[in-house]
């Protein structure tokens, strides 16, 4: 069980640092002012709190799972049932996360006046 908490957290980890590039529609856009806001969006959108929407998941989806395994089975079912939920649980807020700041980007470089396509 260690193995695999370690395993799933390293790979949201990774995850995480991963950027996502925007496609956008280039056309008579200056590409060094492009890469100067687009650096600028990336900064605003790293002020999403991933943090804490992971811990967020991960305490929710223990309880939720604690229960889940006290009602069905003994105290090691529970805590197992916990673990797993909590793995769920902050692997969801990681997602969650990570969508709200491709949003964040995106919606900077529209207002910038980029036209975004995906």
């Amino acid at each position: 069980m260690k193995y695999t908490v370690i395993v799933l957290t390293s790979l949201l980890v990774i995850g995480g640092c991963a950027r996502n590039r925007p496609i956008v529609d280039t056309k008579g856009v200056d590409p060094v002012a492009y890469q100067r806001d687009l650096a600028e969006c990336h900064y605003y959108a790293e002020e999403v709190e991933s943090g804490r929407r992971v811990a967020g998941g991960a305490v929710a989806g223990a309880v939720v799972g604690g229960a889940v395994g006290a009602a069905v089975g003994d105290s090691d079912t529970a805590k197992r049932s916990a673990g797993a939920g909590s793995v769920v649980g902050g692997a969801r807020g990681a997602g969650r996360a990570h969508h709200e700041k491709e949003q964040v980007l995106r919606n900077c470089l529209r207002g910038r006046g980029y036209r975004v396509l995906n």
